[in-house]
């Protein structure tokens, strides 16, 4: 792991108005002075077994990830007609793809002969659509069937009837979102409730893909923890995020299950020096919005955004991420490629490193956790709302107020 600092500060976009930014400045500002940060009203303990218990997993998958709209890539990732990604979701296996419209389609990556994967996970384009490598069934790009080979012996085979599986799915602010469950409809502008003003601020829609990359890690309450507070920051990232980030110094403001978390980075330290009117936030806050259950939105406020999309594996013990970043301005130069893979590289080793290596030692040692419960502080407010959110999701309880 490197100790270098990339340049991904540098570059401001207007993610919010600046008296937002600015209140939310005065917030940070408060915090540096007096050495505290946003906190929950007490304490929170979870018991071990909320980590550990395999039929509250598969409870989980059942009733939150194959029903509630998930964040499962960006659409810059997949900008022009005939796109497709082809990925592995919570034990699903989905085809995402832009078809002539225009529109994001989302279908199970399944042929409805003989139940064969049609796509192998990863990218591409197509004109036509896809065919089945086992017997050569083939669907155009919205799902539909459009040729059996041989069907005068195999028999006749209603198109209507044998299309692929479609899965609700729909764009918004750059980000799409899928339900997985075949005929469950999803109210994604409800679902988002009132984050969506701030998510389309962002204008992630307006983005360049750069990079996505992929990281295996430990079970996704565990990795979820770590993403939702700076309370490790001087400890895990000593050589890394401490360099530009306070620990320990970070605003919550909660929208249903979503949240913003906006961390103080150091440069605040010398503007506070200044005349307020000079103070610029894009350099001072270190803004990151997450979905529930498990999308970061990080450096909103950057030439450079990383957005980190986590999701349960298929089995307790696993999560998957992808991690892509996106550019307000393509690179022009190789100079400018060089930075903007170095600053990809730069997050991705982080979370590698430092966060997920931790995170498995964390798993590894929840079965001997002699206290028999997990202690989340008063300072780690955003990982108790996100618990919270999961326990009145997982109960049938609203989760809007």
């Amino acid at each position: 792991m490197t100790d270098t600092v990339p340049q991904y500060l540098s570059g401001t976009h207007a993610a919010m108005s600046r008296d937002e930014a600015m209140a939310i400045l005065d917030r940070l500002v408060e915090h540096l002075r007096n050495g505290t940060t946003d906190m929950a009203p007490e304490q929170m303990q979870i018991p071990i077994s909320y980590y550990l218990d395999r039929d509250e997993w598969e409870r989980e998958i059942q009733t939150v990830f194959h029903r509630i709209p998930l964040p499962v890539c960006t659409s810059a990732e997949l900008a022009n007609v005939g796109d497709y990604k082809a990925l592995r979701v919570v034990g699903k296996e989905i085809i995402l793809v832009r078809s002539k419209d225009g529109h994001m389609r989302a279908m199970l990556n399944v042929c409805r002969h003989r139940a064969m994967k049609l796509l192998p996970e990863g990218c591409g384009n197509t004109r036509h659509g896809f065919v089945c490598g086992y017997h050569s069934w083939s669907y155009d790009t919205t799902g539909r069937l459009t040729g059996v080979p041989g069907e005068d012996t195999f028999g006749d085979v209603p198109r209507e009837d044998y299309g692929l599986v479609q899965l609700a799915c729909e764009e918004r602010a750059g980000i799409v979102y899928v339900c997985l469950t075949p005929g469950l409809e999803m109210d994604i502008d409800g679902w988002l409730g009132p984050v969506l003003p701030h998510l389309e601020a962002l204008e992630l829609d307006k983005c360049t893909h750069f990079v996505t990359k992929e990281l295996a890690g430990p079970n996704w309450k565990v990795t979820l923890d770590g993403y939702l507070e700076g309370y490790h920051f001087s400890s895990l990232h000593a050589n890394t995020v401490a360099l530009t980030n306070h620990s320990n110094r970070m605003t919550n403001d909660r929208f249903g299950p979503h949240a913003r978390n906006v961390f103080a980075l150091k440069a605040l330290d010398a503007m506070m020096e200044k005349p307020r009117e000079e103070w610029d936030p894009a350099a001072a806050m270190g803004l990151v919005y997450w979905i529930f259950p498990g999308m970061a939105i990080a450096g909103g406020m950057r030439e450079r955004t990383v957005i980190s999309i986590m999701l349960p594996g298929d089995s307790w013990g696993e999560s998957m991420t992808w991690q892509t970043t996106l550019l307000r301005t393509p690179p022009q130069t190789p100079e400018e490629f060089e930075e903007a893979a170095k600053t990809a590289e730069w997050f991705f080793a982080a979370f590698r490193d430092e966060d997920y290596a931790a995170q498995t030692d964390v798993q590894n040692g929840l079965a001997t956790n002699p206290d028999g419960h997990m202690i989340i502080g008063r300072n780690e407010i955003a990982v108790q709302h996100a618990h919270e959110s999961l326990r009145r999701l997982m109960a049938g309880e609203p989760v809007h107020d």
